[in-house]
């Protein structure tokens, strides 16, 4: 019986666990839906498993049921998922962007993440999908620790300004941008087409030599994979555009008020005698903005081979302006092609070109006269169709619908770039490079005046039309030759050695011809062969420029068991731009890195996963300006001959043949932590960077030599010294709270202190300009930071005429104080407000730079939220024109009216003032906080795909520039036009535009 008993039992259990095993199948893709092939499929706790294939497909047979398999694969997040039935599984891997051994780009090579011991921040092609900029830099601005993006203009293709680690140049402060190892621009290349960014900050980038000393952005554009099937994706989205902002400006009623106050004032007969019937007249910026659609499609082609790979993408964009936008408009299309060859065991082929085309119109802008600005200074008292015949408004104010209806222009322009590269191993270890980029851009512009009369006495009448064309030639080549040697000695010591030099050369040409009387006043006829007027002045320039480079340059890099890093470089320039005995130097750096990490003491750590100490030092260089040490003959000569003016040339800007580059010398102290299994990441740095020898523009010298001369100019002269010194924090925080829910969190801050040092002779650079025929308001001087506002401190409005007589007098300025004016701050001294009272107002640099990221996945769902703030800086108010009878903002409803009434506003008058003088009173606080994208997706899940026979399907929304949370008054308190003297000066900037778009994201 027991025997029996025994048998039924054991049957039962053999029975019962047969039951159990199942055998699962499945296909494993990375987060666009591509298959993976050779991931790693383990029962876990066993040693039973198995791979992919090709297609990323797997079997796995006999698994029990309720066990745990796990899905590896290098570069991407483990994933693990308990088997409760034999349906097909589709496993989708997230790749871990926090892996330490994912490979950074630093230049003339690559290092794995963690061995990396320069300041090098990374934004990936998924940043880029997330915010779909229309032009690739707008995907570092909130998402790279110091790194600040700025518009000149919110207008369609305006380009964007980078800095990294704030203004330390008086001149060029934009970083190298090097795509795929040429030389490019960011506003050239579709953003789809990106893979990765990285950023050089600190002395590693002195393998650039004289180009390095702004920071260097290397782009890496996308690639096929090896052995997989031809993957299509299609990228796309439609959208619609308004201004983020309209400026509180007066109504009708309310500025025909204060006019009849102005002129009571003076004593004079009020211009509205009855304002019962103005009501709010004419809102001029609501006549100006649209609502202005955007769209763009970008379809891709990837895959490869045994021993190849292809990449093949092309994109449309299509962007209209929100101001007149049948007059601003801007379209970009790209074809992008990448090729690697594998042609032996030894020798790689590749080659990367982009095809480039753009077509804009743009309306005037970000200047005195422009339709924004007269939009703003027109009175809204006047109809759609009314010109200001009588000169009410001043010469200087027209109509801005009349000034859109007659302005003609059209650019475009073409270009082909790329790279083709070897890559040949002659030995285990030793491996020979050499790539040619090239890039050719040809554009050219048509802009027409016509013959128009706005009213008596307008500065923008013309009584006689032209059409002026241009065209321009530009070529850069790059031909880089380097050698790497990999090699470990007595096990414990890695080497790399880098050796090679680099030819550059950038040439062009420009030619500009104007015509006069168009047939029929047309645009339709607007063409220099069919403008026959003659001309007294010459109508015709044009120019040429070839310069070039010559480089050598070295690297060691060595580490210790991985645990000690070192690396060091040199590079020897020698450039055109300079006289020959100036044109040779040398640039060298070094960096060390510590992995504490690896020590004894801390390898058992549950808390600390990986933490690296690194430092760097060295110096970079940095031109701005061609032929510095020759004078051009790009002056202006008139001569009488035979009773007739001829038009001849003369001496231009005055040469300096002591010239050379500038240099900065930088000091960099960073720390790299990650944290609880890895989900949190830190990065850290303190720099300091001294820029010496900067090459001033334009400093004054004797007038003996002729630089008053027409068409000549003030030497650029190596003359002054700066120093920036701040610090960074980027933080990172991933958590996978379960299968469904996940959640991300990035925040970066920067802390930037610059300030001018020293400059020869005590020489003040100025620039920028406020109004008319007032003193420049920017300067560059010793102790305070470059491109400063320089004028009078106010210290509120006199309230009655007792603080006028006991105030200092202020009757130098031009008028005597009454009250209700504004009252100056004798800074000096000495008794009187005069010129010489004038004194630091602001700066248009921020002290703090911030991000912070969001994103979360939730099953099918995905949201993300992008956020950028600058704070303490300030902006210079511009966009008032100081005319008596124009329209101004609704601050002027808190004016002073009487003794009491206001402290900030001074009285309104036609009678003359100082109020109007260039004060703190026009810069205000332009810190800001912008929400610049949020983003809400959808994906089809995997088992719906597959059955439509697709890799991904997402649905997506987005708003772009949602909300800008600041106190400035003007239209973008981000906008500037990139000066380092005279930049965050306001003249009525483009705004950016809010976008409301829906995409799609779809691959086959």
């Amino acid at each position: 019986m027991r025997h029996t008993l025994l048998q039924v039992l054991a049957l039962f259990f053999i029975t019962f666990v047969g039951a159990q095993n199942i055998d699962i199948s499945g296909n494993v893709q990375d987060e666009t839906g591509f298959p993976i092939p050779g991931a790693n499929i383990i029962v876990k706790n066993t040693s039973k498993g198995t791979t992919t294939d090709f297609d990323g497909n797997f079997i796995l047979t006999g698994v029990e049921k309720g066990s745990t398999i796990m899905v590896t694969y290098i570069g991407y997040v483990t994933k693990e998922i308990v088997i409760s039935n034999n349906n097909k599984l589709t496993i989708q891997l997230q790749e871990d962007l926090a892996q330490l051994d994912e490979v950074v780009v630093v230049g003339y090579g690559t290092q794995k993440k963690k061995d990396v011991t320069g300041a090098v921040s990374i934004v990936s092609a998924a940043t880029l999908e997330d915010l779909r900029p229309v032009d690739a830099a707008q995907a570092l601005q909130g998402t790279s620790a110091g790194v600040s993006v700025t518009a000149p203009s919110g207008s369609p293709g305006g380009g964007f300004n980078i800095l990294i680690r704030g203004v330390s140049s008086n001149g060029d402060n934009g970083p190298l941008i090097i795509i795929d190892g040429y030389k490019g621009d960011l506003n050239s290349i579709n953003p789809s087409d990106i893979e990765t960014f990285s950023i050089l900050k600190d002395a590693q980038a002195a393998i650039y030599g004289i180009e390095g000393a702004n920071g260097v952005v290397l782009v890496t554009t996308k690639t096929g994979k090896k052995n997989s099937k031809a993957k299509i994706s299609y990228n796309g989205y439609t959208g619609i555009q308004e201004t983020t902002r309209e400026l509180p400006y007066l109504n009708a009623t309310e500025y025909a008020l204060i006019l009849n106050e102005s002129y009571a004032a003076n004593g004079q007969t009020l211009p509205f005698p009855n304002v019962s019937g103005l009501g709010t007249g004419n809102d001029w910026q609501k006549q100006l903005f649209d609502t202005a659609p955007i769209t763009n499609h970008s379809l891709s082609v990837t895959g490869g081979g045994e021993k190849s790979t292809y990449y093949f993408g092309g994109s449309v964009l299509e962007q209209k302006g929100i101001v007149a936008s049948d007059k601003s408009d801007f379209q970009r299309a790209n074809a992008k092609i990448k090729l690697t060859f594998e042609l032996s065991d030894k020798l790689k082929f590749t080659t990367s070109a982009n095809y480039f085309n753009n077509n804009r119109k743009t309306i005037g802008e970000n200047a005195l006269g422009t339709p924004l600005f007269n939009a703003l200074n027109y009175a809204p008292t006047y109809n759609l169709d009314q010109q200001d015949t009588s000169g009410f408004l001043g010469n200087e104010v027209v109509n801005p619908i009349s000034q859109i209806a007659n302005t003609y222009n059209k650019y475009s322009g073409n270009a082909i770039e790329g790279t083709f590269q070897l890559e040949y191993e002659a030995f285990e270890g030793f491996k020979i490079t050499s790539r040619i980029g090239l890039k050719a851009y040809n554009d050219d512009k048509k802009e027409f005046s016509p013959s128009v009369n706005y009213g008596s006495g307008k500065v923008f009448n013309n009584d006689r039309s032209s059409v002026t064309q241009t065209k321009n030639t530009n070529n850069t080549y790059t031909w880089d030759t380097f050698a790497t040697y990999n090699k470990v000695f007595a096990e414990n010591h890695n080497t790399t050695f880098t050796l090679g030099t680099s030819a550059q050369r950038a040439w062009g040409d420009n030619l500009q011809a104007t015509g006069f009387d168009v047939p029929n006043n047309s645009w339709e006829f607007a063409d220099i062969s069919l403008a026959n007027g003659l001309s007294e002045a010459k109508s015709t320039s044009s120019y040429i420029y070839d310069t070039r480079l010559s480089s050598f340059f070295g690297r060691i890099q060595y580490d210790f068991k991985s645990k000690y890093l070192l690396s060091a470089m040199i590079r020897r320039d020698g450039a055109s731009d300079f006289a020959p005995e100036n044109r040779i130097d040398y640039f060298s750096s070094a960096t060390a890195g510590w992995k504490i990490s690896d020590e004894d003491f801390l390898q058992d750590s549950e808390t600390i996963n990986f933490l690296k100490l690194r430092a760097s030092y060295g110096t970079l260089g940095n031109n701005v300006g061609d032929d510095l040490y020759r004078a051009l003959l790009s002056g202006e000569a008139t001569y009488v001959i035979d009773g007739a003016l001829v038009t001849g040339t003369a001496n231009g800007r005055i040469p300096n043949p002591d010239a050379q580059w500038e240099t900065a010398e930088k000091l960099d102290i960073g720390l790299d932590m990650n944290l609880f299994n890895n989900k949190l990441e830190i990065v850290a740095d303190y720099f300091v960077e001294d820029r010496n020898d900067l090459l001033i523009e334009s400093f004054p010298v004797s007038g003996i030599i002729g630089a008053g001369a027409p068409g000549a100019g003030l030497p650029t002269v190596n003359a002054g010294t700066t120093r920036n010194k701040g610090i960074e924090l980027f933080l990172n925080y991933k958590e996978t709270l379960s299968d469904k829910f996940s959640f991300g969190v990035s925040y970066n801050v920067t802390k930037i202190d610059g300030e001018v040092t020293d400059i020869n002779g005590g020489v003040i650079p100025e620039g920028g300009s406020f109004s008319v025929g007032q003193p420049a308001i920017s300067r560059m001087e010793i102790g305070q930071p470059i491109g400063y506002f320089y004028g009078l401190k106010t210290d509120g409005i006199f309230q009655n005429q007792a603080e006028v007589n006991a105030h200092p007098s202020q009757t130098s300025l031009g008028a005597d104080a009454a009250p209700g004016d504004i009252r100056f701050v004798d800074t000096n001294n000495d008794g009187e407000i005069t010129i010489a009272d004038r004194t630091y107002l602001g700066k248009p640099q921020a002290d703090y730079i911030m991000g912070l990221n969001l994103n979360f996945d939730y099953k099918n769902f995905d949201f993300g939220a992008y956020m950028y703030a600058e704070l303490g800086k300030e902006t210079v108010r511009n966009y008032e024109r100081d005319q008596p009878n124009v329209n101004r903002l609704n601050l002027y409803l808190d004016r002073w009216t009487g003794e009491g009434t206001s402290n900030t506003v001074p009285r309104t008058t036609l009678g003359v003032t100082n109020n109007k003088l260039f004060s703190d009173f026009y810069v205000e606080d332009s810190s800001f906080l912008r929400i610049q994208n949020i983003q809400l997706g959808y994906s089809l899940p995997p088992a719906v795909i597959e059955k439509l026979g697709i890799s991904k399907f997402r649905l997506y929304a987005s708003v772009n520039n949602a909300f800008t949370f600041t106190k400035y008054n003007g239209y973008d308190p981000a906008a500037t036009n990139g000066d380092a003297i005279g930049g965050g000066i306001d003249y009525g900037f483009y705004p950016i535009s809010r976008q409301f778009i829906l995409g799609l994201n779809l691959s086959i």
